[in-house]
């Protein structure tokens, strides 16, 4: 009975950390990634939404926390709920004593020492078998210094002998915080300094990451490597979409395995989702018109969404991505203006930043701008040109 339960078991992963088999490829990445974290090199990861960061980051923690445990501690965060300087420090000291002490006894201890000015209490949930710290001062406190907090990691990578490595996702959320400028000289003027610590900065918005890492006149500049994450070859999604669904009794042919891969234009999320609802509707072999099938419904299931997203564009947006589909370049021509009614030439540059704040296009090297999400991309010419037309 259990046999057949884990046969059911869904292979395609997407929606959350893809781990084990469920994690695709990434080979060079992931050695590369690993070998900065053992360097205690800082890196920053930039790629669009939905790429596969966060699960790249757990597969090396993982491996790491395994193959090097007696010498290498890691900590791993997500600062997404963290809208203040004083939730990111709250958050920033519990996930750096959580990694480093492994029981809660340990902890209280660990926060008396290292963090007792702050009047630290630790405070444990019988429901979810979780402690959190809490500060007995109040950290609004406009002269209050956060040093120690700061270099906490260094502080622990000396007492115990260890490298630390600190991951932090949703980085970018920092560009959010009052003064958030003063506050990126102080993580810098702090992390610079820790010859025991590397960090690992990544987040979901591509643009704002850029702005933190890679303009010049920002204190995070030149913090590290910078790693530009791509996305995975069709090669390596057929060999995984063919061997998952081999793994569960069904199979693919390579073609339609290349055919998911290819109308999701390798993208990692959807690419799942997609090989997904073609695994679900497969008895023994999957066919064109499994595939078909499939594909319509996961486009209905995301319409809703489509639909709201447009709803909330103003036409000359809406307009500025149908010519980019259309595989419009020169936008600020004439010819170009006209037949998609987007304003003036002057126009275009404000058309790039709306849309590229509301994450919907990338501009890749050489200016090329593409749209972020696929499947958004084909229900805009499938479904919402189709019926502007009519």
């Amino acid at each position: 009975m259990q046999k057949n339960l884990k046969i059911m078991e869904t292979p395609f992963v997407y929606g959350r950390i893809a781990i084990f088999e469920n994690y695709t490829n990434r080979e060079k990445e992931s050695l590369l990634l690993k070998n900065n974290f053992l360097s205690l090199i800082n890196t920053v990861i930039i790629s669009p939404r939905r790429w596969g960061k966060t699960s790249l980051v757990n597969k090396v923690s993982e491996t790491l926390k395994k193959e090097h445990h007696k010498e290498v501690i890691v900590c791993n965060l997500d600062i997404f709920n963290c809208r203040t300087e004083e939730q990111f420090y709250k958050a920033y000291s519990n996930a750096i004593l959580k990694a480093s002490l492994s029981t809660w006894e340990k902890f209280i201890i660990g926060s008396k020492k290292y963090l007792g000015r702050f009047a630290p209490s630790v405070s444990f949930s019988d429901t979810t078998q979780t402690y959190e710290l809490s500060f007995g001062i109040d950290l609004k406190e406009p002269h209050l210094s956060f040093d120690e907090i700061l270099d906490l990691p260094q502080t622990i990578a000396k007492d115990t002998g260890k490298k630390l490595i600190v991951c932090i996702d949703e980085f970018q959320n920092i560009n959010e915080y009052p003064d958030s400028l003063a506050f990126q000289r102080t993580l810098r003027a702090h992390w610079q300094t820790h010859d025991k610590v590397c960090y690992c900065l990544f987040g979901s918005k591509r643009h704002l990451l850029m702005d933190i890492f890679n303009a010049y006149n920002m204190p995070f500049y030149k913090f590290g490597d910078i790693l530009f994450l791509q996305k995975i070859n069709r090669e390596d999604w057929v060999k995984f979409i063919s061997e998952r669904f081999a793994a569960t009794g069904k199979q693919i042919s390579d073609e339609l395995s290349g055919q998911i891969a290819d109308t999701m234009q390798n993208h990692p999320y959807y690419t799942q989702q997609y090989s997904q609802q073609v695994w679900l509707r497969t008895e023994n072999e999957c066919t064109e018109e499994v595939l078909h099938t499939a594909l319509l419904s996961l486009i209905d299931q995301l319409s809703l969404l489509f639909t709201n997203i447009i709803d909330s564009l103003s036409t000359k947006q809406i307009n500025f991505l149908v010519a980019i589909i259309s595989g419009e370049t020169s936008f600020s021509s004439a010819d170009v203006l006209k037949k998609y009614d987007l304003g003036t030439s002057a126009n275009i540059k404000n058309l790039k930043k709306a849309t590229l704040e509301k994450d919907l296009i990338d501009i890749l090297p050489h200016n090329k701008i593409v749209l972020q999400d696929p499947a958004f991309e084909y229900w805009l010419k499938n479904y919402y040109m189709n019926s502007a037309k009519m």
